[in-house]
């Protein structure tokens, strides 16, 4: 299992938020996500963390990424981007 995190500011929080609910079943019902979670800053109301863990780097890849979910995903979360998310897979430690 690996753990992907992004670190995602925005422009409309409440945009975004509201796109992130309408398509959250996009990513959750890809085969190989375990689970999706979307924080909120309180300090910096602009910023969301994404946590998703994945069975793999190659399925997050091979069953989201290179598909037409990502682009779906992409498309309504993204217009709200104040600049590309910055994204990261972590694997667990011990």
């Amino acid at each position: 299992m690996v753990l992907e995190v992004a670190l995602i500011d925005v422009t409309d929080p409440d945009g975004f938020t509201e796109a992130y609910v309408g398509v959250r079943e996009v990513i959750i019902s890809t085969p190989g996500c375990r689970s999706v979670r979307m924080t909120h800053g309180i300090e910096s109301p602009n910023r969301f963390v994404l946590l998703v863990e994945w069975d793999s780097v190659e399925i997050h890849e091979q069953n989201f990424r290179a598909t037409d979910r990502f682009v779906t995903w992409r498309g309504a979360i993204g217009p709200y981007f104040a600049h590309p998310p910055l994204v990261e897979h972590f694997d667990n430690v011990g």
